[in-house]
């Protein structure tokens, strides 16, 4: 561990109260990464909690946060043993926020990420058209303000602020990989994690990552690794990840068949190997008819039965329409072990997926894996989910698209499901319940 003056050297160059966060000046920002390196474990508990309020707020970073990645590396790499997991997951969040709740199962597009912020020189050239423009004194005054501010080195927006961040972890990460040779799996764990959310630097992170699988015994560690190469390479790695899929643990064996499945998904243009998929499959089946082991890995928030469902679904594409009923019938499985928030959040991607447009009226019609998916999706939303606006609307619109009954009576019904009790015994969030 290092002395607390060598992780925060530098930290009093920095013109912290001239950058901002969420409540304004950053110039707190100093004294909280003190608390981190400090020996009082609550005052650093405490100060994990501001920073993750101020220099990541509920996803938006700042000017303030970027500044703050080194010494949150250092603190990684050689802190006090209780900061430097949670340094890792600031670190994490400050890159990526919840990305994997909406970039899995494919991972980061970042050329699409980078393409859609704005510079700040273009910001800049584009106030000057407007401030040139615009003779209300009112709205010339915002422009000159807001000018001021992007001037000033602040982001103009909150893809911007993103990106800053994001590129400030990509700078660090060369300091960060060796941490995959830490003796605490913990750590190991979550630089695993975080390797995997840069694929432009695929080509530096993946040989540290292949050899810590040959030499990890952690399952956790492992399966985190897997997934973190499955997101990071391309097809030509696919014989290096097929040993696993016979590990030992079926958190391994999940993790590659994830990271194979997602391999299978870029095969765009080319014949899967219907072998492999075949087995890819029936390992992801198998793991979504049963409870997700503990610990498991943070893809997907921890919700691996959500993340599995969608692998399936991404599957579907390139799958043998032989392959088809066992995908829907373990997405199925899936949705059984899902919280009814995660059910509600897949249901439109995976209707749109599973069932053909203005399929046949006679549920008994359908084939057997649709009639499975339709069936537990009907079971496992309350009736009154799809009257909230903002809850169930994205669920009824899709059915509806579909031809399919958008009420849930009327999908109790067509599946042939007895009308719901009053208590929904999977009732785990109703629309208007905390």
């Amino acid at each position: 561990m290092s002395a607390p003056d060598d992780l925060l050297d530098g930290l009093d160059d920095i013109d912290w109260p001239a950058l901002g966060h969420a409540y304004g000046s950053a110039g707190d920002v100093p004294d909280d990464l003190r608390a981190v390196c400090g020996p009082d474990g609550t005052a650093r508990g405490k100060a994990f909690e501001r920073l993750s309020g101020t220099i990541f707020h509920q996803g938006t970073r700042y000017s303030a946060s970027p500044y703050a990645v080194p010494f949150l590396v250092r603190i990684a790499a050689a802190g006090p043993p209780s900061a430097r997991v949670g340094a890792l997951w600031l670190l994490t969040r400050l890159a990526v926020d919840w990305h994997d709740t909406y970039d899995l199962p494919l991972g980061i597009d970042t050329a699409a990420w980078r393409a859609a912020v704005v510079t700040p020189e273009e910001n800049l050239r584009w106030y000057d058209e407007q401030i040139a423009a615009e003779t209300d004194e009112k709205r010339l005054h915002a422009l000159r303000r807001g000018r001021d501010h992007v001037a000033a080195g602040h982001p103009a927006d909150a893809r911007e602020g993103a990106l800053r961040s994001y590129d400030a972890v990509r700078a660090e990460l060369p300091r960060l990989r060796v941490l995959l040779d830490d003796p605490d799996a913990a750590i190991r764990t979550r630089i695993a994690y975080l390797l995997g959310w840069f694929p432009e630097a695929a080509a530096e992170s993946l040989p540290p990552l292949l050899e810590r699988l040959e030499d990890e015994q952690d399952p956790v560690v492992a399966a985190t690794a897997l997934v973190a190469v499955g997101l990071l390479a391309d097809s030509g790695l696919a014989d290096r990840l097929r040993p696993y899929l016979d590990a030992g643990h079926p958190l391994t064996r999940w993790a590659a068949a994830t990271a194979l499945a997602r391999l299978a998904a870029l095969r765009t243009g080319e014949a899967p190997d219907a072998r492999v998929t075949a087995r890819v499959v029936a390992e992801l089946a198998a793991f979504a008819s049963r409870p997700a082991p503990e610990p498991g890995t943070d893809h997907s928030d921890g919700d691996l039965h959500g993340y599995t469902a969608r692998t399936l679904l991404a599957l579907l594409a390139p799958a043998r329409d032989e392959d088809e009923d066992g995908i829907l019938t373990a997405v199925a499985h899936c949705l059984r072990f899902m919280s009814i928030r995660a059910v509600n959040d897949l249901a439109p991607q995976a209707l749109r997926a599973a069932v053909a447009p203005a399929g046949p009226a006679v549920f008994s019609e359908l084939p057997p894996g649709q009639r499975d998916f339709l069936r537990t999706l009907a079971d496992r939303l309350p009736a009154d989910w799809y009257d909230n606006w903002l809850s169930g609307s994205a669920v009824r619109k899709a059915l509806s698209s579909l031809g399919l009954p958008d009420t849930g009576p009327a999908l109790r019904a067509y599946t042939g499901l007895p009308p719901e009790e009053p208590e929904h015994p999977d009732a785990d969030f109703r629309p208007g319940r905390p």
